[in-house]
């Protein structure tokens, strides 16, 4: 049957009419057509011209030129029918059909015959003519279809052959098959693009029949890359390459066709199945046992052993960045830090940290941090971390012979941990989608593109928990001391005063001491000691500001312990003693009595405000003193009747105008350093006895008073025999070569200072304070309880107390059987371990 494209074609001859026979049509001229044919029937069909007739177009059926030649009663018939005239055109031969078959079978065995490096037999566009005339035309689509499948079936058992029989092995052996990858992949692309008429016009019209690149593919991924023995031998390329690479450290010679390996698997679909398991296993199997090997023998260290790690970490992220795909570099990477480390946490915990720590070495802490929460070991980690800072801790605070630096020690500890638990223990955030969308540039734009944000991080809380509980644990391994010398260094930080710093970083500063309060469980001891540091402070006028000196009452009370704002009364009773020393020099002035007594500043206190306990015995004072102070007395008896005034010179003050060899000077001193000097006036030399006598100081009192005078630095008396201490026996004569560079000279430093004896009353003053807390304690648990056991009475009494301290046990059973004694309490008769309360 004539196809249609004979059909419009239109042969020039002359016994034929064609469609000049139609009587009803117009006789313009004919478009010219093409009179020959391609011999192979695959050129393209000749392009035709149609004219328009007289009612199709308004325009033309206007014009002059066409008017009166259309037979407007013909084109009033109806639809014009047109009939072919003449011979019919002959098919296309069977020999140009057969040739052009040939052809593209072919093209198909050439590119598919591996070693074939000769020429294709025709161009690229003839061949691809050729398989749209076969298909199309000669409908030989089928017999197209099935050489493909056949010559593809030869090549890929052709080259599986070949590469199984390949000489080369190991690593050598990716080479050819490679190669032999790549040359499929590029023969297929090729033998699809020339076939592409095959894919639309034949396969395409059947569904259950594969493209040719997908039918290729598949061949060749069941017949040579599923091999048995191929696989095998990928397998033991790739991992006599991962066991050269990780033996010497360095990029094997070949590394670079790993890259194209993983390239040519991908595109097979078999990158997951063959490339990416086979790398995983090894690299698991591998450091296991590098880590069993150097973990079992002891031949590295802790610390060692995680550098070692970390270096190996790093070498394989580098690796697999190089050679893998993106999406398996990091399922490589945490495979390697899980067989290093997963059976060696406990050991790198215990021992790597404790170095790490020692040395302060926080970048290394960082980067075991990472690793142990890849593996999952965090929990083993934080508490290491804990039981390390516990230990630390306690070290400082039980070296009792540099109690002296407990608190810079630990302030100094505090601070690294502190660095550690906001830059080194730190978790990534995962930014919002979205959340800051860079903004649009034109594609021209030579502005540097901003760098990515960095990753918000936040402190990991169980290790901060970690660090708070370790430092409380460390704490209590010393009851006392460690409250005691933080009340204390807060008292030389307040004296000391801000010494050119700002006041942001003095604040600072005392906040930092003041975070290491929390720790301690002796909050009574602390606020016995500070309160008595800060009554000197005031007294003597050594605070360095009374805005500061409140600000820190100010956090204790709020943050630690609301008893501290019962200091606040220290500030109120200086502010009426200046007003009423006021009123005293008013007075005497109007009394035209002024005297000595100008230079008189005396301080009343209320004793419930103040941490300082009355004394029985005082100095005695030269007669003139007591004569202002007899006068005070008076005056103040008369403002405030039923009033009772104890003196206390203990933390007096005096300033005293001396006079030596070298010249004038101004001596600040204590009272009772006063005192003494002024015996002085009357003899320059004196006894211990006679100094004794006239002052009436108790031996403790007038040794370290002597001693601060004749022993110190500053030294305005001189003792014989010479000597650190002073003994009853020794003599005392007035320095009258003592020098100082200054007018002013201080020397009353030893009041400021807590000395053994006050120290060691403190103690004893808070031992007793709390018989008192808990008999108090225990007396008002049973009168709520009415009968308790032992047990329950012990917790309840701690909890009663443990605002102001946590007390023994052996303390709480010497108070109950006190007040079983007292018979505030009495035992159960049937049950000794139960105690009843006696209304």
């Amino acid at each position: 049957m004539p196809d249609v494209f004979t059909l419009l074609t239109l042969p020039q001859t002359s016994t034929s009419k064609a469609f000049s026979a139609l009587p009803a049509q117009p006789r313009p001229a004919l478009a010219a057509v093409s009179t020959s044919r391609d011999s192979s029937r695959s050129a393209s069909p000749p392009r035709k011209i149609p004219r328009l007739d007289a009612a199709s177009d308004a325009a033309s059926a206007s014009s002059p030129r066409t008017a009166g030649v259309v037979d407007t009663a013909a084109d009033r018939r109806g639809p014009i029918v047109l009939r072919v005239v003449g011979h019919p055109v002959a098919g296309t031969l069977d020999a140009v059909i057969e040739s052009d078959y040939a052809l593209v079978r072919r093209t198909i065995r050439m590119l598919l015959t591996p070693g074939e490096d000769g020429t294709l037999p025709a161009t690229y566009d003839r061949i691809s003519r050729a398989c749209r005339a076969a298909v199309a035309e000669a409908g030989r689509g089928e017999g197209l279809y099935d050489a493909v499948k056949m010559e593809l079936e030869r090549c890929v058992r052709f080259m599986e052959g070949s590469l199984v029989n390949e000489t080369r092995k190991s690593v050598e052996w990716l080479v050819p098959f490679t190669d032999a990858c790549a040359w499929f992949e590029r023969q297929v692309g090729l033998l699809q693009s020339l076939l592409a008429y095959l894919d639309t016009l034949y396969v395409a019209e059947r569904p259950p029949l594969p493209g040719v690149k997908k039918m290729a593919y598949a061949m060749f991924s069941d017949t040579v890359i599923k091999s048995a023995r191929v696989v095998q031998a990928v397998t033991d390329g790739i991992s006599d390459w991962l066991e050269w690479e990780r033996t010497n450290r360095s990029a094997h010679a070949l590394r670079s066709y790993i890259p194209r390996l993983v390239h040519h698997m991908r595109s097979q679909g078999l990158y997951e199945d063959i490339i990416q398991s086979t790398y995983i296993a090894i690299t698991h199997a591998f450091y296991t046992k590098e880590s069993d090997e150097l973990g079992s023998n002891n031949s590295m260290s802790a610390k060692d052993f995680l550098a070692h790690a970390q270096a190996r970490s790093k070498e394989e992220l580098e690796r697999a960045q190089e050679v893998l795909l993106p999406e398996s570099v990091a399922i490589i990477h945490d495979t390697t830090d899980n067989a290093l480390l997963a059976g060696r946490l406990q050991w790198l915990a215990k021992d790597a940290l404790e170095s790490l720590m020692s040395t302060r070495n926080d970048a290394q802490l960082k980067k075991m941090y990472k690793l142990f929460a890849k593996v999952g070991g965090l929990k083993v980690l934080n508490a290491a971390f804990k039981l390390y800072v516990q230990n630390a801790v306690k070290a400082i605070v039980t070296d009792a012979e540099k109690d002296e630096e407990m608190i810079p020690r630990l302030l100094d500890f505090k601070a690294f941990t502190d660095k550690l638990i906001s830059q080194a223990f730190v978790d990534e955030v995962p930014p919002l989608t979205g959340a800051h969308p860079t903004p649009p540039q034109a594609s021209s734009s030579k502005a540097p593109i901003p760098a990515p944000p960095a990753p918000i991080t936040h402190p990991n809380q169980e290790f901060r928990n970690a660090l708070r509980d370790g430092f409380s644990a460390g704490f209590k391994a010393r009851r006392n001391k460690p409250a005691e010398m933080i009340a204390k260094h807060l008292d030389k930080a307040m004296r000391r005063g801000q010494k050119g710093k700002r006041d942001e970083d003095f604040e600072a500063e005392l906040d930092e001491v003041l975070a290491l309060y929390p720790f301690t469980d002796e909050k009574d001891v602390f606020r016995a000691f500070y309160q008595r540091a800060l009554a000197k402070r005031l007294l003597l006028g050594r605070s360095a500001s009374d805005d500061f000196e409140r600000a820190v009452l100010k956090k204790l009370k709020e943050k630690h312990d609301p008893e501290f704002g019962t200091s606040d009364n220290m500030f109120t009773d200086l502010a009426l003693s200046r007003d009423l020393m006021q009123d005293f020099l008013e007075y005497k002035r109007k009394k035209g009595d002024i005297g000595t007594v100008q230079k008189l500043n005396v301080m009343v206190l209320q004793r419930s405000n103040w941490p300082f306990t009355a004394r029985k015995n005082d100095v005695d004072l030269p007669r003139w003193m007591q004569e202002d102070l007899a006068d005070y007395t008076q005056f103040y008896k008369r403002k405030h009747q039923g009033r009772k005034l104890d003196w206390d010179h203990a933390l007096g003050t005096a300033t005293l105008r001396a006079r030596f060899d070298a010249g004038e000077k101004e001596l600040s001193v204590s009272l009772y350093q006063a005192v003494i000097l002024l015996l002085f006036n009357e003899e320059t030399t004196m006894s211990y006895a006679d100094i004794k006598e006239q002052t009436r100081l108790d031996d403790g009192e007038l040794q370290r008073t002597l001693q601060s005078l004749a022993c110190g630095k500053k030294r305005v008396l001189r003792k014989q025999p010479l000597g650190k201490d002073v003994n009853p026996t020794d003599v005392f004569h007035f320095n009258a070569e003592f020098t100082d560079p200054r007018y002013q000279v201080h020397i009353n430093s030893i009041q400021s200072k807590e000395t053994p004896e006050e120290t060691k009353r403190t103690q004893n003053s808070i031992e007793a304070d709390r018989k008192h807390a808990l008999d108090a304690a225990i007396v008002r648990v049973m009168k709520a309880k009415k009968e308790l056991n032992y047990e329950q009475l012990k917790t309840a009494t701690i909890e009663a107390v443990r605002k102001h301290f946590v007390p023994e046990v052996g303390m709480i059973k010497q108070r109950i059987q006190g007040l079983v004694e007292q018979e505030y309490l009495r035992r159960d008769e049937d049950d000794m371990n139960k105690y009843i309360y006696v209304a």
